[in-house]
This record gives structure tokens, C-alpha cells and sequence, in this order.
């Protein structure tokens, strides 16, 4: 967000139920939100679907921001969240699609580009390290995906640093070893 003071202001009138402060801010935001959901999601048609749930997410939520902690602090965590529920959706709807009958038609994301492959490789490492060890979710993805300062992480998780630098060190241990049974 490149002028942080402003959508601060905006968030705190948007919060306090101004309207048109919550449009200005929509559409300040609009950039930032498709950029972070980039970083999650490697197709960018998938990466702006997910950009406007998050927007509508921010639009019917922005009451429950109470400016305890950044604005932007409080974005990324909608924007983690519904990028995650985005991959979460185009895996089930994959899964369930009957198989392709001609594979000259069918792209692999994971082949398209390192970058790409790298990034869904990180999703299904997420959604297993959320299935055998959701406390550590959070903090790996703020940190490491929303590039939040650990003091933001831990007022944002509720735990002191040193309990989310152990979480961290933790899940990023257990993520590099799912990379590895990917591999296998």
C-alpha cells in the first residue's frame, strides 16, 4: 500500500461505518490485495478471484477492525485466508472434474513454470501442516508469505515472540520436510 497513513485513515472511518471512506479504500487497496494473492495463488485469473473475495471479505468485515493493530496487519490476514480458500476450491473442483481424455489439452500447472510448481507445492504443504499441526499455520504464513515483522505475528497469533519463533522454526522444519516426501 503505497501511502500507509492514508489507508490507515481510511480503514478507521471505513470501521467506524463511513462509506465512502470503505470505497476510496477498496479501491486504494485493489492493487496490494491482487499482488499478495499472487504470492499464494500462481495462475493470475485465480489470483484476482481470490483478490475479490478477499475485497468482499474486507467490505462486510471492515466493522470487526478495531485499529488495535495495523490496517494492513489486519489485510493479510483476510488475503492469506482467501487465497487459501481459493487453492482449497480449484483443488476440490480439479479432484472432481472427470479425467481428461486428451492430455495435449491438459496443463499441468505444476510443469508450467518453477515458480508456479513451487507455490501449489507450498499450498498442499500448507493445507497438511493445517491438518497435522494448525497451530503452526499461522505463523509460517504471516511471516513468511505476508512478510510481518515476528512482533506483528505474535500480537496478530496471541503468543509471545519466542513461543511464535519456536512455531516458526518448527513449521518451516516440518514444511521443508513435506517438500521432501513431494519429491519421493
Amino acid at each position: 500500500m503505497h501511502d500507509a497513513p492514508r489507508t490507515e485513515e481510511l480503514a478507521g472511518r471505513a470501521a467506524a461505518g463511513d462509506s465512502a471512506a470503505l470505497d476510496e479504500l477498496l479501491v486504494d487497496i485493489r492493487p496490494e490485495v491482487v499482488r499478495r494473492c499472487g504470492r499464494f495463488l500462481p495462475c493470475r485469473e485465480d489470483a484476482e478471484e481470490a483478490a475479490q473475495d478477499a475485497l468482499l471479505q474486507v467490505a462486510r468485515k471492515i466493522g470487526t477492525f478495531e485499529g488495535r493493530s495495523r490496517f494492513s496487519t489486519w489485510l493479510y490476514t483476510v488475503v492469506a485466508n482467501c487465497s487459501r480458500q481459493k487453492y482449497r476450491e480449484l483443488k476440490r473442483r480439479s479432484a472432481e472434474q472427470p479425467a481428461v481424455i486428451d492430455d495435449s489439452q491438459h496443463v499441468d500447472p505444476r510443469t508450467t513454470s518453477v515458480i508456479a510448481g513451487s507455490r501449489l507445492l507450498l499450498l498442499d504443504a500448507l493445507d497438511r501442516l493445517e491438518r497435522e499441526h494448525p497451530h503452526l499455520v499461522a505463523p509460517l504464513v504471516y511471516r513468511d508469505l505476508c512478510q510481518l515483522e515476528y512482533a506483528e505475528v505474535a500480537e496478530r497469533v496471541g503468543v509471545p515472540l519466542g513461543t511464535v519463533k519456536s512455531r516458526l522454526h518448527e513449521a518451516r522444519r516440518r514444511v521443508k520436510s513435506y517438500f521432501g516426501d513431494a519429491s519421493a
